[in-house]
């Protein structure tokens, strides 16, 4: 007797059908996604090596490649503000410190999230064991930040929002591997019967690139990192002096007094005015004021550090020289000096004592210039050339390559890195030349030119350049004689033969400087 189906057509069997619908519609719901649990017979899988074997088809998967996405494009709109912000200061984006810190955190998330999409299709084991160490090591600098006042001051919100970014998308990554890495292994299992355990030569080559480029970006936090504890120790020491809100209470900016208004025999005299050239009044100028008073050359002096200098905050971009006085004045304003002064002045730090002394002139009563800087030279300050070498030395600053080294084996002090030999290395400093370089030209030549026109021209003048500078370049004895005409009243202008651009740092040139600097405050 024949069973019912028995003379059922070959071709009409389910196991046939299902073979000529793979065949002829190979999509996600046929060939893609074999039925083998109504089908237990079943055992067509495809090869390891089709592109169908994807984690791409999980759901899950793709809605965390999304997300990735769109936490590229966020952390690049970020990322486009900060680099912006180091040029033209955006409202409530001042950092009190460089700007560096926080532009170097995001760039690196920024990094991060790039090289994650470049390789999301092939998880690594060395990426997510170095996505644990860079999120423990930015989890440390988010603590030092914070915790620590000075640079919490320094780096403001901006700063602490950029780290714990940082830090965030660290462990994004992390999870991101992670899940990647099961859904290739759920779809090989499902489409090929088994998780494939080997590679190819392309995929070896990825994950090569996604390990080496993991291996820099961790050892670029762990230098920052190292670069932080440096800050951290640098805030302990105290400035000398006090330091005050200027500019609306944007920032700070120290200033420090020493000595006494009258000289042995009660006479009243002014008060010498320190500005440092291209670095703080500390970096020598401070050493040689202490001897002179000691020596009862001068009864008393004044510095105000230039907003981004030694214990001063840097302030928004744009900066022009006038800006700069500005805060000196209102600082001064605030500390209860009111002179009367004696400007005493070096290189680049004339131009900001030509300008003070022009919106000051009642209160002045000499200026003394020390190997200073003339206006035409303003246009060498402001070299776009200058201002590129200074933005990419900012940008590598944090991570520390001339400080940690100097720290390690040099034997660099809390000194050297606020205001001394190694203050050039800090990424505030190298901010505030950036700033200084951006309107050298433009906003500080205007202001100076301005400041010519209305300088009182009755006030005495010293000048005295260096013998060095004089000798190795045929136009600078021509611009110093120029700057003898900065009044018509010019006392003395010395040459001293052997002596540098820091004329101080010699002893035949500290002798010039403080018998100069004796005659103009007790004539």
């Amino acid at each position: 007797m024949k069973l019912w189906g028995g003379s059922k057509r070959q071709d009409d069997s389910p196991r046939d059908s299902l073979d000529q619908e793979q065949e002829e519609a190979a999509n996600e719901h046929t060939r893609l996604l074999p039925n083998r649990v109504e089908s237990a017979d079943y055992t067509q899988y495809l090869s390891p090596d089709d592109p169908a074997v994807s984690p791409y088809n999980l759901w899950s998967v793709r809605i965390v490649r999304y997300l990735t996405i769109f936490f590229t494009i966020l952390t690049f709109a970020w990322w486009t503000i900060l680099l912006v912000s180091t040029f033209v200061t955006p409202p409530g984006f001042h950092t009190r410190g460089s700007g560096f810190f926080p532009f170097s955190y995001t760039s690196l998330a920024l990094a991060n999230l790039l090289f994650t999409l470049i390789f999301f299709a092939i998880p690594s084991k060395p990426v997510r064991i170095l996505s644990i160490i860079m999120g423990i090591v930015l989890l440390v600098d988010a603590v030092l930040l914070i915790s620590v006042e000075k640079t919490r001051h320094e780096e403001g919100w901006v700063g602490m929002v950029s780290v714990l970014w940082a830090f965030l998308i660290a462990l994004w990554t992390l999870i991101t591997d992670r899940l990647v890495e099961w859904g290739k292994t759920e779809e090989e299992e499902r489409l090929t019967g088994r998780a494939e355990t080997r590679r190819t030569l392309t995929e070896w080559i990825a994950v090569l690139a996604s390990t080496i480029s993991m291996v820099i970006l961790t050892l670029v936090v762990f230098l920052t990192a190292l670069t932080l504890v440096l800050r951290a120790l640098d805030a302990g020491l105290a400035p000398p002096g006090q330091l005050f809100l200027v500019d609306g209470g944007k920032y700070m900016v120290h200033v420090y007094c020493h000595g006494n208004q009258t000289d042995s025999k009660g006479t009243k005299l002014p008060t010498v005015l320190l500005e440092g050239g291209e670095s703080a009044v500390e970096d020598g100028l401070w050493q040689f004021a202490d001897a002179a008073i000691n020596n009862k050359s001068i009864s008393r002096y004044c510095f105000v550090d230039r907003p981004g200098l030694a214990w001063s905050d840097t302030a928004p971009s744009p900066l022009s020289a006038g800006m700069a006085v500005e805060a000196v004045s209102e600082a001064l304003a605030r500390a209860g000096e009111d002179g009367p002064w004696v400007l005493a002045s070096a290189g680049i730090g004339s131009i900001y004592s030509r300008i003070f002394s022009a919106r000051h002139s009642g209160e002045i009563k000499a200026l003394l210039f020390i190997d200073p800087l003339h206006e035409d030279d303003l246009g060498d300050v402001g070299s776009p050339g200058r201002g590129f070498v200074l933005w990419i030395r900012g940008i590598i600053s944090p991570l520390g390559l001339d400080r940690i080294p100097g720290a390690l084996f040099k034997g660099r002090t809390k000194e050297d890195r606020v205001w001394g030999q190694s203050a050039y290395q800090t990424g505030k400093y190298l901010f505030t030349k950036l700033q200084e370089n951006l309107v050298a030209d433009t906003l500080t030549k205007r202001d100076l030119a301005s400041s010519t026109a209305i300088q009182n021209p009755d006030i005495p003048l010293t000048l005295i350049s260096s013998g060095k500078r004089i000798r190795s370049d045929s136009g600078w004895e021509d611009k110093q004689r120029d700057l003898t005409h900065v009044t018509h009243n010019l006392v003395h202008w010395d040459i001293v033969d052997k002596a540098p651009h820091r004329i101080w740092d010699t002893q035949k040139g500290r002798e010039v400087i403080e018998t100069r600097l004796r005659e103009l405050v007790h004539a």
